[in-house]
């Protein structure tokens, strides 16, 4: 059984932001699947099969800074092993739009969310990055940059291209076939 766990704000406000571009990913991945709200999770999840392995997809219900929670309770109901059979799919502020990165370790590098995943799992857990920057960030604060909208011309790229590969990407995680490497200018 995997788990894809994706970081993100859960009100509906924050679902076209920069933070929430894996739940934009999940979705693509869940289209026409039913989510469901467990509390006891602080999440929305689903369920799926991938290549013959049942996956759990899940959106914490969490602010973004406190993700770790929902991660912790879901690896210790399902049993999960955080190290072969958990994908966390997150922006990334220091990667350019465009960009999408999968590493097994690394520090959190500023994002609270990663942040809060790494306090409660203490395990090294895949991930893969999805590079939110552009040259807006230069002229704005770091959170207001995150919690803004994606203009346009970028919603019309994560659609058409950089969604589909995160989304493949998942794919070869499930299949145990997912090579560590980063992606630039999928624009």
């Amino acid at each position: 059984m995997k788990l894809i766990f994706a970081l993100g704000n859960p009100e509906p406000d924050y679902s076209s932001t920069r933070h929430n571009v894996s739940f934009r990913a999940l979705n693509a991945l869940a289209e026409g699947s039913e989510w469901a709200n467990k509390a006891k999770f602080n999440a929305y999840i689903t369920e799926m099969m991938i290549d013959g392995e049942k996956v759990i997809l899940a959106k914490p219900t969490t602010y973004y800074n406190e993700v770790g929670q929902s991660a912790r309770k879901l690896l210790d109901f399902y049993k999960i092993n955080p190290e072969t059979d958990l994908l966390v799919i997150h922006d990334d502020l220091s990667l350019q739009f465009g960009t999408v990165r999968v590493r097994t370790q690394g520090g959190d590098a500023g994002n609270n969310g990663i942040k809060s995943v790494n306090n409660h799992l203490n395990h090294p857990y895949t991930r893969i990055k999805i590079g939110i920057c552009n040259d807006l960030r230069d002229v704005m604060d770091d959170a207001d940059f995150v919690l803004s909208k994606f203009n346009t011309d970028e919603s019309s790229q994560l659609d058409k291209t950089i969604v589909p590969h995160v989304v493949g990407l998942i794919n070869q995680f499930c299949n145990n076939s997912l090579e560590l490497v980063s992606y630039k200018d999928l624009k």
